[in-house]
């Protein structure tokens, strides 16, 4: 009968072999996550801006020490280089600016590793149902006395064992525990002349039949560790989306500093060149000298003004520098802006587009249905600890016994042969600790679903001020424009009457700082508008999409 047995126990082991089979390690950390949770793919028909493709892929970072890991790989154009001249120079338009720092941020080569790291939980969880190799090798020994009053004498029994044993153990999914097993003894005595040995070869399994008998409560650890890390790539994506969104508003940023700069070196060469007429009408009798000194005014204030506009440009410049990390380039750096401010009057989408598009591409928010799904399964399993333990153990052996080692282990397949079969019971009284585990999982899945709801409220809020924002600063630029080309008409018509002599030097100052605040307002409504599409479109969550920037979590997940 036993020669029956431990064929069937181990067929009853075979479907919980290949259910183990399933938690076999996905192609990368991730992707096991995505079977978990429903995701969709979203399209959006939107022109790029820009006219060189980005494409952070899903891939492998280049590390400095060349090593390639889970995260974004920037591919850059072959021969392009950002570095002209000296070497102190680059020369940049903000597209070459998101590809530097794309590829040089610090930041973002922090934030890279971070699903690497949180890949490696993954092993950890699914290392439980990896098979546990065990072997022990022992020697023991005892000596007995005995009193024998009826002779009265002593008995002194000298005994000693050595024993080896090897086998392999893994637990399934399943709520399965196989454990295979081979072992020696060797036992000698003082009462008898030679050794004895035997050996065993044994089976034991262990089923749980109510505490961890299913495997979606088994396997919550592991799908949550894949959702960790599932979310930690939404969250890179919306890293890289709040990067991208920076070095765009730093680089028009520096942009409007520059303008800045050469519209007071230009007013300031105006003031005194103005200061310079006055003068020599002064000196031929045709002003009187106290215009000077309004003239001197102007001057100083356009000075003013210049070393204002310098230090800001510097502060922008080196801003920018620390966004793009160029290799080899230092805080002295200079930066030659290869774009300027295009005047741009296209009607923006409806903002229920954008609204829409907010709900479903929010790296933020999907990242937080992630976390609620998680939640999920940790009401599963936590569920499973309001059930009392009881597991069906089932052991078989068969055993052979000799007068030597290798005869022993040839006496297998004698009559010698072992069974036990039972069942285990055990349950805490009260079982407080698991039904409070289990109400604060309930509780936190609640409170996740109610981040979600709020989240979303906050999306749409920040999309619709966006759209507002962009709306404004849209409308803004042709309003400037009308101002300055006015401002200019101004300043002729106060040029011409301070040329006749009917004019006074304060109203032509007056006229002329008129016109140097239409014309910085003008550029600053350009860049103004250009950085609120930026920041609509990193708030509707496509500014990736929209620059051709290809990077993992474009899905939208549907809880």
């Amino acid at each position: 009968m036993h020669q029956r047995l431990i064929p069937l126990l181990c067929a009853l082991c075979l479907p919980a072999l290949s259910m183990a089979q399933d938690t076999g390690s996905a192609s990368r950390p991730g992707d096991a996550g995505r079977s978990q949770i429903e995701t969709r793919a979203v399209d959006i028909n939107a022109p790029r801006v820009d006219d060189q493709e980005l494409r952070l892929d899903k891939g492998s970072p280049v590390a400095s020490d060349g090593v390639r890991g889970q995260g974004l790989r920037l591919d850059i154009p072959e021969g392009w280089s950002p570095v002209t001249g000296d070497s102190e120079t680059l020369s940049l338009s903000v597209e070459n600016a998101v590809f530097l720092a794309l590829r040089h941020n610090r930041a973002l080569s922090i934030q890279q590793l971070r699903p690497l790291i949180t890949g490696t939980f993954e092993a950890t969880e699914r290392a439980v149902f990896d098979p546990v190799l065990f072997a022990e090798a022992s020697h023991s020994g005892d000596r007995v006395v005995r009193q024998l009053v009826e002779v009265e004498e002593v008995d002194l029994v000298t005994s000693d064992r050595d024993l080896l044993e090897a086998g392999v153990r893994q637990q399934f999914p399943t709520g399965t525990q196989v454990e295979l097993s081979l072992r020696s003894v060797r036992s000698g005595s003082s009462r008898l002349d030679d050794d004895q040995f035997s050996a065993r070869a044994g089976i034991t399994l262990t089923q749980a039949l109510l505490r961890g008998a299913r495997m979606e409560s088994n396997l919550a650890r592991l799908r949550q560790a894949e959702l960790d890390t599932l979310a930690s790539e939404y969250e890179l994506r919306g890293f890289a989306e709040a990067l991208v969104a920076d070095v765009e508003r730093a680089y028009w940023d520096f942009v409007l500093a520059s303008r800045r700069t050469e519209i007071f070196a230009e007013a300031l060469a105006v003031a005194e060149q103005q200061l310079s007429d006055t003068r020599s009408r002064i000196r031929v009798g045709q002003r009187a000298e106290t215009e000077e000194t309004a003239a001197l005014a102007e001057v100083a204030l356009r000075r003013q003004g210049l070393i204002n506009a310098r230090a800001q440009q510097a502060t922008t410049r080196m801003r920018l520098l620390q966004l793009v990390n160029p290799a080899g380039a230092s805080w002295d750096t200079r930066i030659e802006l290869e774009q300027r401010p295009e005047i741009s009057t296209s009607v923006l989408d409806p903002v229920d587009l954008h609204v829409r598009l907010a709900r479903q591409l929010r790296p933020e928010l999907n990242e937080s249905r992630i976390r609620a799904k998680r939640g999920e399964l940790e009401v599963i399993r936590t569920r499973q600890g309001l059930l009392p333990r009881l597991d069906l153990f089932i052991t078989l052996g068969e055993s052979g016994y000799a007068d030597a080692f290798g005869r022993a282990w040839r006496d297998l397949d004698g009559p010698g042969y072992d069974y036990s079969l039972g069942l285990r019971f055990e349950t805490p009284f009260g079982n407080r600790a698991a039904q409070a585990e289990t109400r604060r999982a309930r509780l936190s899945r609640q409170q996740a679903l109610e981040a979600v709801a709020n989240l979303a409220q906050l999306a749409a809020l920040d999309v619709q001020t966006a759209w507002l924002e962009a709306e404004r600063t849209r409308e803004q630029i042709n309003a400037t424009k009308v101002t300055r080309e006015l401002q200019e008409e101004v300043l002729r018509a106060e040029q011409a009457r301070f040329a006749v002599g009917t004019g006074t030097a304060l109203a032509l100052a007056q006229a002329q700082r008129d016109l140097l605040e239409s014309q910085l307002e003008e550029v600053e409504a350009l860049i103004r508008h250009r950085q609120a599409l930026t920041d609509l479109y990193r708030q509707s969550g496509t500014l990736l999409i929209r620059r051709g920037i290809n990077a993992a979590g474009d899905e939208e997940v549907v809880l």
